[in-house]
């Protein structure tokens, strides 16, 4: 008889293995975010109006050619002892000399992205802190926030560990300057 060894799995491993293999309705999106599965339904149209509105300025009036992916899942580091966080923004961007979209896997690292964009829905608490605290432990230089509830925008940058030591908010119909590799004022006037 033969003696069969066993890998005992963590508790993290578990969490991870089981998220990875999660089968969601179509047009829901699945995330581990500090430790919790997260699944998000389908957006409502206001949802992608804010996003269409961002993602049409970056392209057009960017100092740097910018590339643009929706619902692209990063993952990103953790904090403590949960497995790696795996959170798609509702936009990423990065410089197009980069190419980092066209050969990414499902979930990719998130090493060149320039930004991340968030527009408050479902779970809006999410957004202004975990989600945050997600893209600064990851090194994404800056997480731009429109928040629906609010009726801001907010930039967080200067990531530092878990969290963004710089941000700046204003209310919609005031337009936020985005650094480079942007370089030009976002125009909010028509998110009210």
């Amino acid at each position: 008889m033969t003696a069969m060894a066993h890998e005992l799995l963590t508790q993290e491993q578990v969490l991870l293995e089981g998220f990875l293999a999660l089968d969601t309705p179509e047009g829901f999106r699945a995330e581990l975010v500090e430790g919790e599965i997260v699944v998000t339904p389908p957006p409502d149209g206001e949802h992608e109006k804010y996003i269409s509105r961002i993602v049409r300025q970056v392209i057009k009036r960017s100092g740097t050619d910018m590339d643009f992916s929706a619902n692209k899942g990063l993952r990103l580091k953790s904090g403590g002892a949960c497995p790696k966080n795996h959170v798609v923004p509702d936009a990423t961007f990065a410089p197009l000399d980069l190419d980092l979209f066209g050969s990414a896997g499902s979930w990719m690292p998130c090493r060149g992205v320039a930004m991340v964009l968030e527009v408050t829905s479902t779970k809006p608490q999410a957004d202004r802190e975990a989600r945050r605290r997600c893209y600064a432990r990851g090194g994404i230089p800056l997480y731009l926030l429109a928040d629906r509830d609010t009726s801001q925008v907010t930039l967080f940058s200067a990531p530092e560990n878990d969290d963004y030591r710089e941000h700046r908010t204003l209310p919609f119909g005031k337009p936020l300057t985005l650094p480079e590799p942007f370089a030009f004022d976002l125009e909010t006037a028509d998110f009210l």
